[in-house]
Parts: C-alpha cells; structure tokens; sequence
C-alpha cells in the first residue's frame, strides 16, 4: 500500500514540476486564488480551477460547458490528449 502511495505522489510531484517549468519557459503565469497572478502553482489549485467544467451532451452533440478563455490559454500548453478531453484539437 505504501509503494502505491509512493509511486502516486511522485507522479502527482512530477505533473507540478513540469506545469511550473513550462509556466517559467513560456513567462507566464494563472491567476491565485486571490486572483493574483502567479507562476508557481499548485496542481491542487489546477485541478479545482478546471473543476467547474462540464462536459454535455444534447441530442448527441457532445459540449464543454464554463469553459472560459483562460482555460483555453492555459490548455493551448499541454499535450494534444488533454486538448482532446476538452474537444479542443
């Protein structure tokens, strides 16, 4: 249990890592809880900002719903699978 554990933050530890490396390469940042902008962010905070998300489907068309213009800018940076998630190509 432990080595799952283990094997678990390190990925979690490696995914902030490469957010807050492409963050510093590309000089940009996402705004802070108190709306400030900053370029060491937690993956936590990633994970809730992109929480309010939803995905939707009305007779059959599949949509992302609240997805703002800052969640594009900041999906435009990582990896075409996760576009993908987004319906984004």
């Amino acid at each position: 249990m432990l080595f799952f554990m283990y094997l678990r933050l390190l990925g979690y530890n490696l995914g902030q890592r490469q957010l807050r490396d492409k963050l510093k390469r590309i000089k940009t940042g996402i705004k802070n809880t108190l709306g400030n902008l900053t370029m060491t962010p937690t993956l936590r905070w990633v994970f809730q900002w992109f929480q309010g998300i939803h995905f939707l489907t009305l007779d059959g068309v599949n949509q992302i719903v609240n997805l703002t213009s800052s969640h594009h800018f900041f999906l435009s940076y990582l990896p075409s699978y996760c576009r993908k998630d987004y319906l984004l190509s």
